[in-house]
């Protein structure tokens, strides 16, 4: 069973970890913290005196106990093993490992290590990885965004990066309020890129099914935008259907199928989807439902997932450059801990034709 001094000091360092105490506050009393845990004062000075060892707090002679700069504090102690904190919303996905390899060829070669958060895409658990690779003294961030269109609740952790010093460089999108410099895939123009090829081999109807609580998909939305903006023949021809990330899968699917239904007189000649997955879903679909593809509706998606070479039909796709991203970030956050000024990089894609589209 763990010991009462211990249950208290991790509370107390949990509120002084995630803002409840914030730096330089004043903490209750020993007789307030008695009271709040009803525990001995002996538990008390025991939690509050490991927690001053470890630079959490500091005490003021007559004045009581205060949150220390706990952040720089730890900062500007030894390490004997550096650490770079990456933060992926899905680590498991298709793109992530591929990033982290390239991440890892980077990071290592230079003595550091890497410790990986996985968000879900979810607010709660990117509060709670950032919080705990502060805590873990990381020397620097690689963050791929939570929900990048939304408004975030977390920019006081972000605030409490930029306090530190430890510098940080975004992945796939960036939230506009922070000054973070960050790598990108040229979404916009990759999807015009995609769609412009659709447009110029007769199709006319397209339906585009875009992820929109990420900067990504509405960057390639707008892509889809673009390339409809330059065939002026066709220009209200096009559709578009927006989701978000927390949307069930088989609810998407259920209405793209029921806006083909709707449009089975004017049925879309092309779907292109915000990434291989959702194209690969689509046209399992479609083929559940007596749809050819690519006879009656050309299929799309983005980022040459590896088994999109391997299904039947093979799809056509914009590449990801997944290790690429991953060794640019990483050598962006070397050159920034070396005190280089850190630029954002925006890295190109290339269109992979394969045999879920055809010409019309």
């Amino acid at each position: 069973m763990e010991p009462k001094y211990v249950r208290v000091k991790k509370n107390i360092k949990s509120n002084i970890i995630n803002g409840k105490y914030k730096i330089n506050e004043k903490i209750p009393t020993e007789s307030e913290l008695m009271a709040i845990y009803k525990v001995s004062r002996y538990t008390v000075r025991r939690a509050v005196g490991d927690l001053e060892h470890e630079g959490y707090i500091y005490r003021v002679q007559g004045g009581g106990m205060y949150v220390n700069d706990w952040i720089n504090n730890k900062a500007s102690s030894d390490r004997s093993n550096q650490n770079v904190g990456v933060v992926a919303t899905h680590i498991a996905n298709y793109i992530f490992p591929s990033i982290i390899s390239g991440i890892d060829q980077v990071i290592s070669d230079e003595g550091l290590s890497i410790l990986i958060g996985n968000t879900h895409d979810e607010y709660v658990k990117e509060r709670h990885n950032l919080l705990n690779m502060l805590d873990n003294d990381v020397v620097g961030f690689i963050i791929e965004p939570t929900r990048s269109t939304l408004d975030n609740p977390n920019l006081d952790v972000y605030q409490m990066i930029v306090d530190s010093g430890k510098p940080a460089v975004f992945l796939n999108a960036h939230y506009p309020q922070l000054d973070f410099p960050y790598v990108e895939t040229n979404d916009t123009e990759a999807e015009k890129t995609l769609v412009d090829y659709l447009l110029d081999h007769g199709h006319e109807r397209i339906l585009g099914v875009f992820q929109v609580d990420d900067l990504q998909g509405v960057h390639r939305m707008d892509g889809f935008i673009k390339s409809y903006q330059t065939h002026p023949n066709v220009s209200t021809s096009g559709d578009i259907m927006m989701y978000r990330s927390s949307d069930n899968i088989n609810d998407v699917l259920e209405k793209i199928k029921n806006r083909v239904r709707v449009e089975m007189n004017a049925l879309p000649t092309a779907i292109v989807c915000y990434n291989d997955q959702l194209a690969i879903e689509v046209i399992g679909m479609l083929s559940k439902e007596g749809i050819s593809v690519p006879d009656q509706i050309s299929v799309a998606g983005f980022d040459d997932y590896q088994i999109s070479k391997y299904i039947d039909p093979t799809l056509t796709t914009m590449i990801h450059p997944k290790r690429e991203m991953g060794h640019t970030a990483a050598q962006l956050l070397l050159d920034m801990l070396d005190g280089k000024d850190g630029s954002s990089k925006i890295l190109d894609s290339k269109l992979i034709i394969r045999a879920s589209t055809k010409p019309i």
